[in-house]
C-alpha cells in the first residue's frame, strides 16, 4: 500500500490538539478592517476547533498531523 500525501495547504492552516481534535484561525481579518468594529476584530484573533462536521473531511485530507 502507498504512503498517502499531507495536503500542505491544509498543513499550514490546522493543527491538532491533545484530545485530537483541529484548531484554526478565524477568517475575516485579513483586510477591510476600517469598517469592523475593535470588539469583532478583536474576537477574530483567537483560533477555534474545527467543526464536527468537517473534521472528518479534514483527517482523511491530513493523515499524518
Amino acid at each position: 500500500m502507498q504512503k498517502l500525501k499531507t495536503k500542505k495547504s491544509a498543513a499550514k492552516r490546522f493543527k491538532k490538539t491533545g484530545s485530537g481534535g483541529l484548531k484554526r484561525n478565524k477568517a475575516y481579518k485579513s483586510h477591510i478592517l476600517t469598517k469592523k468594529s475593535p470588539k469583532r476584530k478583536r474576537n477574530l484573533r483567537k483560533a477555534t476547533m474545527m467543526d464536527k462536521t468537517n473534521e472528518k473531511v479534514m483527517k482523511k485530507i491530513l493523515p499524518y498531523l
